[in-house]
């Protein structure tokens, strides 16, 4: 048999502290393994799940908030880090405030004051960031448990996380149904697939959130990577972070990063754009078409010769240079995760869409899928 499928039941076969093997392809390259990652306050049970590649490249994820606790690619001698920032225990993804790793939405990024206006009917929805909407509010996708099922496919090992989020949780309109599809190709790729549907219009913008330090989660600062954005233009923020509506080129300003450039050159500007973010907090506008699925940002650290690139259907980028990192997060091995020890790259629909007639629209209705695909490529040079 080809592939091994297993699909996994809340509080079923995962209550063993041990690993279990859950999927594997015929040679055993590739594979999937479960194990317990601990209880939420209600009692519910939270596995964590393996993947593994036929490179050796390891990926894992828990079934709460989605997240990617860790993943390990190699440098160009061949030896195996992990590349983003996460936690050691269940109870600290519990509260997880900078959302290492976690699926964000329904609405990724800010919604100005949580207000929006859709077919003629006004929403609040929580003021979690200031005044502010951030990453679906004091719920969102990060703190739902999903149903995770495992497989392992031609192209490699995958985990399948399914989640209903009900009419009106955190105050959206519509009940939505939630499809992310995590796979770790044997060509070193960590594909995410996702997908949605309503039953009543809503608003949609999902992204991934991990935290990358492509030297090694927890070894220092991302200053000295190199960035290149394939973008001609971004959104301006206001002092709350939110676009202005503006579209302003990334010419002779910070912003500019169509070549591969090192972030620690302008990341220290005191241009208006970069003291209103603390940094880099901004939405680079992609050179593409809206849904076309594209090479959107490579990212290098030149130590190890890791190189990373992102492709996405998405038509935006969110850089978040790490600006609120302070050491007051405890990481895994208990290492402090200081400023800017890890960056985001964040594909998606722009900030404060609902809010911006100008924007690419984030409306789902009845009937339509909303679907996107974002691929992080490992390489060395």
């Amino acid at each position: 048999m080809r592939a091994l499928r297993l699909f996994i039941a809340l509080g079923a076969v995962l209550a063993l502290t041990a690993a279990i093997l859950v999927a594997c392809d015929e040679k055993g390259d590739s594979s999937v393994t479960a194990a317990e990652f601990g209880k939420t306050p209600e009692g519910e049970d939270v596995s964590i799940f393996t993947l593994r590649n036929a490179n050796g490249m390891e990926a894992r994820i828990i079934n709460y908030g989605a997240a990617l606790v860790s993943l390990t690619a190699p440098d160009r001698e061949g030896n195996f880090d992990d590349v983003v920032l996460g936690y050691d225990s269940l109870a600290q993804y519990l509260v997880n405030k900078p959302y290492f790793g976690a699926i964000v939405g329904r609405y990724a990024n800010r919604i100005a004051q949580g207000r929006f206006a859709l077919d003629g009917v006004s929403y609040q929805l929580a003021q979690n960031n200031g005044e502010n909407h951030l990453h679906g509010g004091l719920k969102g996708l990060t703190h739902a448990l999903w149903d995770a099922a495992a497989e392992v496919r031609a192209e490699g090992p995958a985990l399948v996380l399914t989640y209903v989020s009900p009419a009106g949780e955190d105050n959206y309109p519509g009940s939505l149904s939630v499809t992310v599809v995590y796979l770790l190709t044997n060509g070193n790729e960590l594909s995410i697939d996702y997908s949605a549907t309503t039953d009543s219009a809503t608003i949609v913008n999902l992204t991934h959130h991990s935290y990358f330090n492509l030297a090694g989660a927890g070894s220092g600062s991302i200053l000295m990577h190199e960035l290149e954005i394939r973008a001609n233009s971004f959104t301006p923020v206001d002092g709350g972070l939110i676009p202005t509506g503006e579209v302003r080129p990334v010419a002779g300003t910070p912003m500019d990063f169509r070549r591969l450039s090192m972030i620690a050159g302008g990341i220290s500007s005191k241009e208006e754009q970069m003291v209103l973010g603390g940094g880099y907090d901004h939405n680079w506008i992609l050179d593409k078409k809206e849904s076309e699925y594209a090479l959107a940002a490579t990212l290098y650290e030149g130590r190890t010769g890791r190189l990373m690139e992102v492709y996405t259907t998405e038509p935006g980028i969110q850089f978040y240079s790490g600006n609120f990192l302070d050491g007051s997060e405890i990481g895994k091995g208990g290492v402090p995760y200081r400023h800017r020890y890890g960056l985001c790259l964040e594909t998606q629909h722009f900030p404060d869409s609902p809010n911006k007639a100008n924007f690419p629209s984030t409306v789902l209705r009845p009937g339509e899928r909303f679907q996107s695909r974002t691929v992080y490529r490992f390489s060395v040079r």
